[in-house]
């Protein structure tokens, strides 16, 4: 089940950000994520308050636990101002899906496409029909995983994101 995050989720959420940082520390994932700087407990809190943090539950061992997590709004970051997205079209026709975080521990389990089918449906009964997504141009696993949904790669745009220094930042877009 993916639905909107509440309060009672951010300790879960927290431990999802805390699994992918401690996978990519042991070079068991290419995020390009920072432990300490994205995203943290902060990302989750900023975006419960905005009403846009999402969170994917499965019932695993009799428990119902958060496996997943993104944020999803329209807020395009100021890089994909200048980029030259293949869909000239106004703000409010556009979704963005950030952080989707599935937690390593269940990796594999179609979860990740579950939460990109969710991210559809939502911009579309949102009046959306362009979904723009980014990831670290490291980050093949990602990439890859969007190509095959049909994402195109539009633009690597250098720059310092979400306080990372030198991230070489894949831009993607889709029309639905």
């Amino acid at each position: 089940m993916i639905r909107k995050a509440t309060a009672s989720d951010i300790d879960a959420v927290s431990s999802v950000y805390e699994h992918i940082h401690t996978a990519e520390e042991a070079g068991e994932t290419t995020t390009g994520w920072i432990r300490g700087v994205y995203p943290e407990r902060e990302t989750a809190l900023a975006a419960l308050a905005r009403g846009d943090l999402f969170v994917q539950t499965d019932i695993i061992r009799g428990k119902e636990l958060v496996v997943g997590t993104a944020i999803l709004n329209r807020i395009q970051v100021d890089v994909y101002k200048t980029a030259p997205w293949k869909y000239d079209v106004p703000d409010s026709q556009v979704m963005v899906m950030h952080t989707l975080v599935i937690d390593p521990s269940f990796k594999g389990r179609g979860y990740g496409r579950k939460f990109e089918q969710f991210y559809e449906l939502y911009a579309a009964e949102n009046g959306c029909r362009y979904l723009r997504i980014d990831t670290n141009a490291a980050n093949n696993s990602a990439r890859g995983f969007y190509k095959k949904l049909g994402y195109d790669e539009i633009n690597i745009v250098p720059c310092e994101f979400n306080g990372i220094p030198d991230v070489k930042l894949v831009l993607l877009e889709k029309r639905i």
